[in-house]
């Protein structure tokens, strides 16, 4: 008896090191339910359900964690969000149908895709104003932000390119063609390559953003399932820039990925219809929005399994963790 009382302490103990108690919040946009989910990273329990403008889409945070961002974009508006209150700010202006959008590192501006009017708006989050808009492809979506700043890659789905724009001069410097259908545009921590997702062509294409070459064109083939179920979308890359996350849409896993060698290291099976991803603020943990049953699902970083899966609001679609 007190043998398998002490293999019953040693299964919890890995069960404990295997998912930490973090505590923060996560916070979800649900794109069907016109709501933003709150969820406890200690309990792991939903917290708080915010009613949100139509169409919750994008969403992200301030650097300091203290604001959230969430793109309304049926109201065709940003709006802002205190991470202790969940009460509603303020919001900002933005152009037709915003639907993910970046921060420059230092918090200000923001940049946002407008999916209608093929056009990139950029905002003064001090002021709340227009600063100017950069007009760019067809169905603007993807935003990413190298590390300094400098550098701001969006990609139109329509026009299946990304458009590499100075942050200092607001224009377009360079447009690389890509795979159909490019979704997210995702800088390695340290800004060596920008890792752009292309849900239709079902690739990821790694960029040099001082060349503007495709260095790898990253293929994905899983026992069992389709290649047209195979559809990139949200991808993540650790701060220690060893390892690459990519949700792979209906296929319902997440890739993980060596960033270096660019080898697919496994497949991980989570919820359906896998569309973003967040790490927690530690990254210890990803989370993954599956906007087919409606939850996320919780990645350990370090053994590389999927814990658990929490319930959301109807059509999950962006998610950001803060302390």
């Amino acid at each position: 008896m007190a043998r398998l009382w002490l293999a019953g302490v040693a299964a919890a103990a890995l069960l404990g090191s295997a998912a930490p108690a973090a505590a923060e919040k996560i916070f979800v946009s649900n794109e069907r339910d016109h709501t933003m989910t709150v969820i406890d990273g200690e309990t792991l329990k939903v917290v708080e359900t915010v009613k949100t403008g139509r169409r919750p889409r994008g969403i992200t945070a301030s650097p300091d964690g203290k604001l959230i961002y969430v793109c309304a974009s049926d109201d065709n508006r940003v709006e802002v969000y205190d991470a202790a209150t969940y009460k509603l700010l303020r919001t900002l202006p933005s152009g037709p149908d915003p639907e993910l959008f970046v921060l420059h590192p230092s918090g200000n501006p923001l940049y946002i895709a407008n999916e209608d009017d093929n056009m990139v708006t950029i905002v003064d989050t001090a002021t709340g104003q227009k600063v100017t808009e950069v007009p760019v492809g067809v169905e603007p979506e993807g935003m990413g932000i190298s590390p300094d700043g400098k550098v701001l890659v969006n990609t139109s789905e329509t026009t299946n390119m990304a458009h590499f724009i100075s942050t200092d001069t607001n224009e377009i410097v360079e447009n690389v063609l890509v795979d159909s259908r490019p979704r997210i545009a995702e800088f390695r921590p340290d800004g060596k390559h920008v890792w752009v997702s292309a849900e239709v062509g079902g690739t990821v294409s790694v960029i040099d953003p001082k060349t503007h070459q495709i260095v790898k064109r990253i293929t994905f083939e899983i026992p069992g399932v389709t290649p047209e179920a195979i559809q990139p979308v949200g991808v993540r890359i650790t701060q220690d820039n060893s390892t690459a996350f990519v949700a792979l849409g209906p296929a319902n896993r997440v890739a993980v990925i060596d960033t270096e060698t660019f080898e697919i290291k496994k497949y991980l099976l989570v919820g359906q219809r896998v569309w973003q991803l967040a790490f927690s603020p530690d990254q210890k943990r990803l989370y993954t929005t599956n906007g087919n049953s409606n939850d996320i699902s919780i990645i350990d970083i370090a053994s590389e399994k999927v814990l658990k899966s929490i319930t959301t609001g109807r059509s999950p679609w962006g998610a950001v963790a803060v302390p």
